[in-house]
């Protein structure tokens, strides 16, 4: 009986050593790169927050990626780390949105990742940029260069740090609504817009979303809106006088 068992006993760990030789390398590491995948699920960005809104789920990163939501600014500059922060040349960048995209082609579908980062120094510039990559952290790099290289400067008020005046613009389908405040009053807006006008240094001011809420749009009409204000001094220079005419 005893010789029995053992041969039984010998032909299972046989059996079970081939089927091990018989698995491919990447099944044998695919709980080691699952659990590297859950260690990086919470990525903070500068001056952005992502945060998988699926628990500790163990979805490929793909199917992940698809699920996470991006809050642009998330903290608002308050609590420990919690706030944006800036680089070494003096600029502030946002993640406003972070998708994933499909490219079609002949020999089937190509994943990759879309993302829409705004910077901006605080003082009168700000740019927006929008770029792909196979992975999340390089489509933030990408937008975020491309973001400085058009950058744009805003004129505003010396003492409120507002606009001079009323301005709507559109790009595509979204339409953006700007408006001078008061001192005081504080930036009034949401999502994409929001981020593009404290970014850019306004600190009172009025702002809606009139159109498609596509946060590239909203981002891209804020740009060309801020872009368009006019100043006192380009106004009065149009009609012939000086300023202190013109508010006589």
């Amino acid at each position: 009986m005893a010789t029995s068992s053992v041969c039984r006993i010998s032909a299972y760990t046989k059996a079970s050593v081939s089927v091990d030789a018989r698995r491919p390398a990447s099944a044998m590491r695919a709980p080691v790169a699952a659990r590297a995948i859950q260690q990086r699920a919470s990525v903070t960005m500068s001056g952005s927050a992502v945060m998988p809104a699926f628990g500790a789920s163990m979805a490929p990163a793909a199917d992940r990626a698809e699920r996470m939501v991006v809050f642009a600014g998330q903290g608002g500059g308050r609590g420990r780390g919690n706030g944006p922060q800036k680089d070494d040349d003096g600029f502030e960048e946002r993640v406003v949105q972070v998708r994933r995209v499909t490219k079609v082609v002949k020999g089937g579908k190509q994943m990759a990742f879309s993302a829409v980062v705004v910077v901006g120094d605080g003082n009168g510039t700000v740019g927006i940029g929008c770029a792909k990559a196979k992975e999340v952290i390089n489509a933030v790099q990408k937008a975020s260069a491309q973001a400085k290289k058009e950058c744009i400067k805003v004129e505003l008020t010396k003492k409120a740090k507002t606009l001079t005046h009323r301005i709507q613009e559109r790009s595509g389908g979204a339409t953006v609504m700007l408006r001078p405040a008061a001192e005081g009053t504080g930036v009034i807006a949401g999502g994409a817009v929001r981020v593009v006008l404290e970014l850019a240094g306004v600190q009172n001011c009025f702002g809606k979303q009139l159109g498609s809420p596509n946060p590239l749009n909203n981002a891209r009409a804020t740009i060309i809106a801020l872009q368009n204000v006019r100043t006192f001094k380009e106004v009065a220079a149009d009609r012939g006088i000086t300023v202190e005419q013109m508010f006589a």
